[in-house]
């Protein structure tokens, strides 16, 4: 079988950009994946992002970034699936590489939310939601999330403060990444003090959008340069999986079929289990989200999630490490990029140079992007080979 081997990283700090423009930053991230790789030159460009159409007022990303990276003459595509935008082109290198017909592929998220302000911005991020039956009646996306969390609550009878500990948690992490937006872990008591956003959200369970690039360079294991400098990590699965896009289409709003899904695919591809999952990079735009998918994944019961933070089972040292680089509400949310930063972050911690953050003996890493409430989940699996 094929292996898909990561060959090169790069990302760029999460923030405010306001110099720097969308071509810019991604190539940034992509040049810094090429240098990584050995100079390898892609052949194919994937391109994750969100919200350029709107925010930024320019679509056709692959073919700016491959003219922007002097590239032209390669095959280069935008691939978006919401916040899952950088999951899904990931996936795209992915099947590109494993058929054969592509040696190497490069692939970059990207996402410039300082191009825009104020209203702009939340209606743009409404757009990825049913626009007929939830946009248009003014619901956002943190509106939604607040809903979700509320009967999550209710159902399951989770304190005021019982969310804490992913923010606790992210923040810790985010502390020793120079590339996150926030690098300073919190306290409890700042959880609780924290201004409400929308009830129950507070500040602290929501992920800051902002700026920010990551790119991967994917080849097969034959193809590496020699004397190639990093310990091997391949792709050992990539599964997909879509729900409703409208939440109350769902039977239950409170359970992410389209995570079971996708990470039932990818444990079933990988050949492993569960328990051999080293670090799980979720997708923590909200914090009720991280539950969500703590037991959708496998790695907590219905109703628990919300537990395995409260009793660190998800810090670095605990039994399932999560956002171990601070996850998208420590390090940021770069919209469609995320997915791309999952990878960089797991590849960095398979090689076993993540530092002061480094979780010993890492083989295995489940990354997941979620598109709106989980309306699509894209999961991938890790692992070092060498």
């Amino acid at each position: 079988m094929t292996d898909v081997v990561i060959a090169g990283l790069g990302q760029t700090p999460v923030g405010e950009h306001w110099d720097t423009s969308l071509r810019e930053l991604a190539y940034q991230a992509m040049n810094a994946a090429m240098q990584d790789s050995g100079g390898l030159r892609p052949q194919a460009l994937f391109v994750g992002n969100m919200l350029a159409h709107n925010l930024s007022r320019q679509a056709h990303l692959g073919v700016l970034l491959a003219d922007f990276a002097d590239l032209t003459g390669i095959e280069a595509a935008t691939v978006e699936a919401a916040g899952a935008s950088g999951g899904a082109a990931l996936r795209q290198g992915y099947l590109a590489i494993k058929s054969g017909l592509v040696d190497v592929a490069l692939v970059v998220g990207v996402e410039k939310f300082t191009d825009s302000i104020g209203s702009g911005v939340e209606a743009a991020l409404a757009s990825t939601a049913d626009s007929d039956f939830e946009s248009v009646h003014g619901l956002t996306p943190t509106a939604q999330a607040a809903l979700i969390m509320r009967r999550y609550m209710h159902e399951f009878g989770v304190p005021a403060d019982g969310f804490a500990g992913f923010a606790l948690t992210a923040h810790a992490n985010g502390a020793t990444n120079k590339n996150a937006m926030f690098q300073k872990a919190i306290k409890l008591e700042t959880y609780q003090k924290a201004d409400i956003v929308s009830e129950p959200l507070n500040m602290f369970d929501i992920a800051p959008n902002a700026d920010g690039a990551a790119a991967v360079l994917l080849t097969r294991r034959e193809l590496l340069p020699p004397n190639f400098p990093h310990p091997l990590v391949r792709i050992a699965a990539s599964a997909s999986a879509a729900d409703t896009l409208a939440l109350h289409d769902r039977a239950d709003p409170l359970w992410f079929e389209a995570v079971h899904i996708a990470t039932g695919k990818a444990i079933k591809q990988a050949g492993i289990t569960l328990d051999q999952i080293s670090l799980f990079e979720y997708h923590d735009n909200y914090s009720i989200y991280a539950a969500l998918s703590l037991e959708a994944t496998g790695f907590a019961t219905r109703g628990k999630g919300w537990k395995r933070a409260a009793e660190g089972a998800i810090a670095l040292t605990g039994k399932i490490p999560c956002a171990t680089f601070g996850g998208l509400k420590a390090r940021g949310n770069p919209g469609g990029a995320s997915g791309v930063y999952q990878a960089v972050e797991a590849a960095i911690q398979l090689r076993g140079q993540a530092g002061t953050s480094q979780i010993a003996g890492a083989r295995f890493a489940l990354i997941q992007s979620l598109g709106g409430p989980a309306s699509v989940a894209i999961s991938h699996i890790l692992e070092r080979i060498a």
